[in-house]
């Protein structure tokens, strides 16, 4: 694997464009694939509370070097308070077996919880040395530049759904205009895309794989992927990504947006027991 590009974080840290996604993979799962991942030169693991396999994937990094990994968690929508937000990361912590995270998502917004007092919380972390960059996940325009209004630490990232049938131009032109790296959290539309003609035309005159062309267009935009397998296979085959798309192809995969989300509908459930908010 080449060197990944990476994003220059207003703490200074840099965030890998390339990280290996884990939203459900189970235990068993974490234990093969994340270690193909960081074999493969992956330097960036994204997870959350919400993933259950904080433990598993903490027993993974115990046998590598902590401070050669970007390692990413989120905190539930109903922790969201400033007590049970501290607490939550403290309990993450406690799980991947590190004194610190790289950087620490609001996973999903929550509007019977006040923004400024989640963003108090994570102030008071990032000052405990316990998280070392903030940020925020499924965002809208108007909830990221309420947080950067009132956050006493910097919004350095928001994590959205993105992809060449769900590229949200206008969002994501505001997160570059105010500075806050955007990750595509589903990045290969979990697999819809693969069928898409557009897609398998390009990948087939390069001779790789639509994930690798669907990862190779977003990180050229600008935008870091964190694709999920359960192959570890598939997990090194993501990474392999020295090579550029051609102008026109990638006016071509420009051309595919349908405004398709594929979780980010604009209805949730929120009763849901990891993601929901309690009454």
């Amino acid at each position: 694997m080449h060197a990944v590009p990476t994003h220059t974080l207003p703490s200074g840290d840099e965030l890998p464009a390339l990280g290996f996604g884990t939203w459900r993979l189970d235990d068993e799962a974490v234990r093969e694939t994340v270690p193909a991942a960081l074999d493969a030169g992956y330097r960036h693991v994204d997870t959350a509370e919400g993933y259950r396999n904080e433990a598993a994937i903490g027993e993974v990094l115990a046998d590598y070097d902590r401070e050669a990994v970007f390692l990413t968690s989120k905190v539930l929508p109903k922790h969201l308070s400033y007590d049970a937000l501290v607490g939550a990361c403290e309990d993450s912590l406690a799980r991947l077996g590190t004194d610190y995270l790289d950087l620490y998502l609001i996973h999903w917004p929550n509007p019977a919880v006040s923004l400024r007092e989640s963003l108090d919380a994570m102030a008071t972390l990032h000052d405990r040395g316990l998280v070392r960059n903030v940020g925020v996940s499924n965002f809208n325009a108007h909830q990221l530049s309420c947080a950067h209004h009132v956050s006493d630490v910097p919004i350095a990232v928001n994590q959205i759904e993105f992809h060449p049938w769900f590229q949200r131009p206008d969002l994501v032109d505001f997160c570059h205009d105010t500075d806050t790296v955007v990750e595509a959290a589903a990045p290969l539309a979990r697999t819809q895309v693969f069928d898409d003609p557009v897609v398998e035309e390009v990948a087939d005159s390069y001779g790789v794989s639509p994930a690798q062309v669907v990862l190779k267009w977003a990180v050229e935009r600008g935008v870091v992927v964190l694709p999920k397998s359960t192959s570890p296979a598939h997990v090194r085959q993501n990474a392999d990504l020295d090579w550029s798309i051609a102008e026109e192809d990638r006016r071509a995969l420009d051309g595919r947006d349908r405004d398709h989300p594929v979780y980010d509908t604009p209805g949730h459930g929120w009763s849901n027991d990891i993601y929901g908010i309690e009454p």
